[in-house]
Parts: C-alpha cells; sequence; structure tokens
C-alpha cells in the first residue's frame, strides 16, 4: 500500500511504501509495516481505512465502466 496522507508526527509522507501486516475490524482500519531498503522497520502504525491506497499489481479481473 502507498500512504495517501502526510503523517508528520510519525515522520512518513503521502507516498511512502508499506506493508499491511493486519486487518482490523473487516478493513475499517490496517496494521501497516515500514521497511527501509535494508529491510529495517523505520514505522509501524495502525491507520484508518481512509490513509492507505491498495496497490495492484496485475490487470483487474472486469472493469466496469
Amino acid at each position: 500500500m502507498a500512504l495517501k496522507v502526510d503523517l508528520p508526527e510519525e515522520n512518513l509522507r503521502c507516498g511512502q511504501i508499506g506493508t499491511i501486516v493486519e486487518v482490523y475490524k473487516n478493513g475499517e482500519a490496517f496494521e501497516v509495516d515500514f521497511v527501509d531498503r535494508d529491510g529495517f522497520t523505520y514505522a509501524l502504525r495502525t491507520l484508518n481505512a481512509e490513509q492507505p491506497m491498495l496497490l495492484h499489481y496485475e490487470p483487474l479481473k472486469e472493469v466496469v465502466v
């Protein structure tokens, strides 16, 4: 996922990439791990459903017009 908002109090900026490691309350919130290129976790934060943008690595099965 990519962060959709700046979180200056957490030293995180819009566009930073993280991995969802836990889903809470059927997708109302997510535990997200932010890791640098060396594999070091620099932030582990709970985000609400409005803060992350899910990324897709494959084409969607259906395109709804």
